[in-house]
């Protein structure tokens, strides 16, 4: 656990989005035990072994997910957006997120790491 990433967190305006980025947290944390976090280009990055597994950013009205190392990875239509080997999930005020997919799909992008 990294005090910056937890003071980024904890600084977010909308509680629904510190809601949203401390359950994604938790997600990589499951996903990756050692997973190393760290503040990069303004943002949470989540890496293993010294490369990028995942990251959050937000925006006035969204949380996105980025899932790096993707390219052997199915994804649902329409869900993920980005190229072959890293998808971002842009989640809204009231959306809902399969933890338990995510966390498996963490996992499945950062076993070759």
């Amino acid at each position: 656990m990294n005090q910056e990433v937890i003071d980024f967190i904890e600084a977010l305006k909308e509680p629904w989005q510190v809601e949203l980025s401390t359950n994604l947290r938790e997600a990589i944390h499951q996903a990756i035990p050692d997973v190393q976090e760290r503040i990069q280009y303004k943002k949470p990055h989540f890496l293993k072994n010294g490369k990028y597994a995942a990251a959050i950013s937000t925006s006035k009205d969204a949380v996105s997910f980025v899932i790096f190392n993707t390219n052997e990875l199915e994804f649902p239509e329409g869900m993920f957006e980005g190229p072959p080997e890293r998808k971002t999930l842009k989640l809204r005020k009231g959306d809902t997120v399969d933890t338990a997919q995510l966390v498996a799909w963490v996992s499945q992008s950062s076993a070759s790491l």
